[in-house]
């Protein structure tokens, strides 16, 4: 689990009207650090030469940073003077390499461009004042070269992506003994005789897009490769969207044909206005990182336009690629999965039981499972453990029925009753929040509380259920915090696709409603959680701000996952900080099939010591239980919250 964050300056490059060769656009930076002065070389577009054929051209500029955001004193770097870049000088990569400084760059030799006019060239420079040799690299279509900062078993080391423009593009590896080699035509035609032996290939489908992105880092679990990962770059069957997405790797520090592991999807993907909108739309490219203690930052172009910057902690970003840590930083099913199945001998909960609330309370964890009958209503259902896992007590009879108009089946054999149970302690009473449906309107949040003393004396003493959403809105996935706040009881539910929250004055549900939906979670465009967003449990206080977990939806493959979010202590509408990667998704066939398919939905959530329990829906079928460490969430939370730009 990692949380990548955006700079709060971004952008922090743009373009500069009164300068005429980097008036359009500042994109596609590279840094690097020297002493305390970071350089960034990055590709700058022209202003319109309306007398030329060729109406602008790029050009690689340089600027100077005291902090790595603000850039001063920028000025062209690299422009075309040989025949071999006439059109063009793009996204520069630069390493630092036995004394001297190596930019790769695109060079463009023809106008219109095209795959064979699409070539890698290299500056050399001895102290970023002046380039002092200029070289033609590849005598074949290829971009984004990058020179490794050290030798690799005795050898220098680049890596690219050949024939970019020709696709499928190959993630290609070459290795020379002299500097010189790597423009030396007669090693290139013998290199690409054999180029699938030198290609690291990890697209993930035939109809994804790879381009090398930032210069490799070399870590101590190996070489961190920060690259771009275009999905649906090709039309695929599904239709589905083309999505720019940054993601890394790690490569064997010995043998970079093996890939150690990989971030599962994008760490960063379009979703900022200055990302989605610009020269070209809906693109984030990596081009540069620089590590900073445990904070990895990568620099980016965004929409081809502008340069903006994202941090990550870097061992939070490592630990999920990593086989041996990866565990850790994901939750973990319960080998005795599901720990709750249908019983067909019970007509209330033979055909499923599954999204459970759940609350640990005597020594004892109470699981309270929806159910479905076989005419298709929802009861509430009751079954404790000791351990949180092996349960030593289920009953044969519903605790919660559907009691109320608003609940009751409208519709014979439509979905009805009492679904999706959150529970939530306050002084000595337990509120159980549910959606209410009659199998006609829209849904509604529905309220009703026993004693803690009923509760676990199995006296089902509920009060009188009261409606908490207004009559005109499809309301669901619902929780009231477990303190009263200063501006009142806080509530989150959903409206549409958003996680929303209110404050109510009292208790007293007669008298008080949910007025507002104060948004505080929205899908994130291009994501795992692009779809809608709900809440699972009810949030746990921390000292660094209230800990909720939330379940996602595609919009490409409609799978249900699960990421954790930090809200501000004093007022729960304020995000913190948001997990980007998920920790908990389908995989298990309990969960992949089912009444509906490929589903994690945990309604309760229970920490003992440092572990933290997640009671789930697998697949609208079954209960699950899986567990994780509490500490691992809430410091990759933290690490997210305290990102700062200074």
């Amino acid at each position: 689990m990692y949380v990548v964050k955006r700079s709060v300056h971004n952008p922090i490059l743009i373009p500069n009207r009164d300068h005429y060769w980097e008036a359009f656009a500042t994109f596609n930076m590279c840094p690097i650090k020297i002493g305390k002065v970071t350089y960034g070389l990055y590709r700058a577009i022209s202003a319109v030469d309306q007398m030329a054929i060729q109406k602008q051209i790029s050009t690689i500029g340089i600027g100077k940073s005291r902090d790595g955001i603000h850039f001063e004193d920028r000025e062209p770097f690299i422009v075309p003077v040989e025949e071999w870049e006439a059109h063009g000088c793009e996204d520069p990569r630069i390493t630092y390499f036995e004394g001297k400084y190596y930019i790769f760059y695109t060079a463009l030799s023809r106008y219109p461009f095209g795959p064979e006019g699409i070539k890698v060239a290299v500056a050399v420079s001895n102290d970023l004042k002046k380039v002092n040799e200029r070289h033609f690299v590849t005598p074949f279509n290829a971009k984004a070269m990058t020179l490794f900062p050290k030798r690799i078993n005795g050898k220098i080391t680049v890596i690219f992506s050949a024939h970019t423009d020709s696709p499928p593009a190959k993630m290609s590896i070459a290795q020379v003994d002299h500097m010189e080699q790597l423009w030396d035509i007669d090693f290139w035609e013998e290199w690409i005789k054999n180029i699938d032996e030198h290609t690291i290939s990890f697209r993930r489908t035939q109809y994804d897009h790879l381009e090398v992105g930032a210069p490799p880092i070399l870590t101590k679990y190996g070489w961190l490769l920060v690259y771009s990962h275009i999905q649906n770059y090709f039309p695929s069957p599904e239709k589905l969207d083309r999505i720019f997405g940054i993601e890394a790797l790690l490569l064997d520090k010995n043998d970079l044909t093996k890939v150690i592991g990989r971030t599962k999807g994008p760490i960063l993907a379009p979703n900022e206005p200055y990302e989605l909108s610009g020269y070209v739309n809906d693109v984030v490219f990596p081009t540069g990182a620089l590590v900073n203690k445990d904070i990895l930052t990568i620099y980016y172009g965004a929409a081809d336009t502008t340069t903006c910057t994202a941090h990550v902690n870097l061992n939070d970003l490592i630990f999920s690629m990593c086989p041996d840590k990866f565990p850790d930083f994901q939750f973990k099913r319960s080998a005795k999965n599901p720990i709750i199945s249908p019983k067909s001998e019970n007509d209330w909960e033979s055909k499923a039981t599954f999204n459970p609330a759940a609350i640990y309370l005597g020594g004892k964890t109470h699981i309270l499972y929806r159910t479905l009958s076989g005419d298709n209503t929802s009861y509430i259902g009751y079954a404790s453990s000791k351990d949180g896992i092996n349960l030593i007590e289920r009953l044969n009879s519903p605790i919660y029925v559907p009691r109320e108009d608003f609940e009751k089946k409208k519709i014979s054999g439509g979905n009805s009753g009492c679904e999706d149970p959150r529970i939530t302690q306050i002084g000595k009473n337990l509120y159980i929040c549910y959606t209410a449906y009659d199998s006609i309107g829209p849904p509604h949040v529905a309220i009703s509380s026993i004693t803690v003393k009923d509760f676990l004396a199995h006296k089902w003493n509920w009060t009188k259920p009261a409606l908490v959403t207004p009559p005109a809105f499809d309301d669901k996935d619902t929780c009231l915090f477990p303190e009263k706040l200063k501006n009142g009881y806080f509530i989150l539910h959903r409206v549409g696709n958003d996680i929303c929250g209110d404050y109510l004055k009292s208790l007293d549900f007669e008298k008080n409603m949910v007025h507002k939906c104060i948004r505080v979670l929205a899908p994130r465009l291009n994501s795992w959680d692009s779809a809608k967003v709900g809440i699972t449990a009810p949030p746990i206080k921390t000292k660094y701000g209230w800990l909720l977990l939330y379940h996602g939806v595609s919009k490409s493959h409609g799978t249900y996952r699960v990421g954790a979010v930090l809200l501000d202590l004093k007022d729960p509408g304020i995000i913190l900080s948001q997990s980007t990667d998920p920790i908990f998704e389908p995989i298990e066939s309990y969960e992949k099939v089912g009444i509906v398919n490929n589903v994690v939905f945990p309604c309760g959530m229970v920490r003992k010591g440092d572990l933290l329990y997640i009671y789930y829906g697998g697949g609208d079928k079954v209960v699950g239980v899986a567990t994780m460490k509490f500490s691992t969430i809430l410091s990759a939370l933290v690490h997210g919250k305290r990102f700062n730009d200074k």
